[in-house]
């Protein structure tokens, strides 16, 4: 009886551990199956569809420029001539023959005034002033009266047109243009020296002149 009962405490025991490692495999398989804590859980976490947005630059909106006075500047300007303001009169009313450019032409700094003056008659220039800002006020760098002329700037260079007459030639067809090009060199205290120059020889033979071609004799 003694060797029986130590037989069977044997097959209980083993009986016992085969169950505790089954049981032991049904939780690993049960933690496989969950999603909650088993090894399924562990790896790369899923990229998210999100996609961070960049914000975009502020536009910079140029500084305004500052309307001044033309006819006020050209009358206390001591480098304007005689003969220029006495023909500084209004057209109709109190419209001025004058046309006036805001620009840069001497630095990123301040503003630069181009102001042409012109007769009321037929529009040909007596006078093209460059006035840079100096503070409150404006200092004269650039005087051009040889009639006619006009003065403009292009990218950020001085441009002066000076129409060209021969002898019979009428205000509103000239025979030739010379046009100067000037740009501004040594910071503050500098001034405008010439680049470029390019003259234009125009046709007599188009444009309207009558006296290019014959009058027809009539039959």
């Amino acid at each position: 009886m003694r060797g029986l009962s130590r037989h069977s405490g044997g097959a209980l025991t083993a009986g016992t551990t085969a169950l505790a490692g089954l049981s032991a495999l049904g939780l690993l398989m049960a933690g496989c199956s969950t999603g909650g804590t088993g090894t399924r859980d562990e790896g790369v976490a899923p990229k998210s569809d999100k996609v961070a947005a960049t914000p975009s630059p502020s536009a910079t909106s140029p500084a305004p420029f500052t309307k001044v006075d033309p006819v006020k500047l050209l009358k206390a300007d001591p480098k304007v001539s005689p003969r220029v303001k006495a023909q500084l009169k209004p057209c109709t009313k109190d419209e001025y023959p004058i046309d006036v450019t805001y620009g840069h032409l001497t630095g990123t700094t301040g503003q630069d005034v181009i102001v042409n003056v012109m007769n009321c008659a037929d529009a040909v220039g007596l006078g093209a002033y460059v006035y840079r800002a100096s503070g409150s006020s404006y200092d004269n760098v650039f005087t051009a009266e040889e009639t006619p002329v006009y003065a403009e700037i292009d990218r950020g260079d001085l441009v002066v047109t000076r129409q060209m007459y021969a002898a019979g030639d009428k205000p509103a067809f000239a025979s030739s243009e010379v046009v100067t090009t000037y740009r501004w060199s040594g910071g503050a205290s500098g001034r405008f020296a010439q680049q470029d120059q390019v003259e234009n020889d125009y046709s007599r033979a188009v444009a309207g002149n009558e006296s290019a071609a014959p009058v027809p004799a009539t039959p």
